[in-house]
């Protein structure tokens, strides 16, 4: 349907980002490493993907064609879905996820919240192949938050908007600040929760 997105960015939040064109806000779903490179941005082109369902119709965005590719690659899996899709692109860097294909390391898959042991050999066992044959690797920009309370809360904005119960992130979060460097971004922040819960 939507190939692309230009215009200006309304709403920016770790899950998803409102863009302004025309007059009509758009409403995308993105990953961590999409947030991270438009940031400190205040216009976009987002590269997007539209799901219809009988009582939804979702747009997701990617801040470039092979980071969509990718996503689209995990979800031609049978049991990925597109919230699933970015839930591992948010849980795993692109780069993790090929080199997790590559060396067939299931865990690592399996560490995403809502990939079990079939889905995560699945996507190996058919992906392998294909990423030896395509560059489906994006590489995304790093973003630093230099106050803990600003990463707290867009962290867990994030995490609530990715289905994780919202006390359970927050002591999640909490947990993880405990052990982290005072530089830790938001993105690694949510991976770090996601791969906790």
């Amino acid at each position: 349907m939507f190939a692309y997105i230009e215009g200006s960015l309304v709403v920016k939040e770790p899950a998803f980002v409102v863009i302004d064109v025309g007059g009509i806000g758009y409403q995308l779903k993105i990953t961590l490493g999409t947030y991270s490179a438009i940031e400190n941005l205040s216009k976009v082109k987002l590269f997007t993907y539209s799901h219809i369902k009988e009582d939804a119709h979702t747009l997701y965005g990617f801040i470039d064609q092979s980071e969509k590719n990718l996503f689209m690659a995990l979800i031609s899996i049978s049991g990925v879905g597109p919230a699933t899709g970015v839930l591992i692109l948010s849980s795993l860097s692109p780069q993790e996820i090929q080199n997790a294909i590559l060396t067939e390391n299931a865990p690592l898959i399996q560490s995403v919240k809502g990939v079990g042991a079939k889905t995560a050999q699945r996507i190996i066992l058919e992906l392998k192949d294909k990423l030896l044959k395509e560059n489906l690797v994006v590489h995304t920009g790093q973003n630093y938050l230099d106050s803990h309370n600003s990463l707290q809360k867009e962290a867990l904005s994030a995490l609530v908007t990715l289905g994780i119960n919202k006390n359970v992130a927050e002591r999640a979060i909490i947990n993880n600040l405990k052990n982290a460097n005072k530089d830790i971004t938001v993105e690694e922040l949510i991976k770090r929760v996601l791969k906790s819960s």
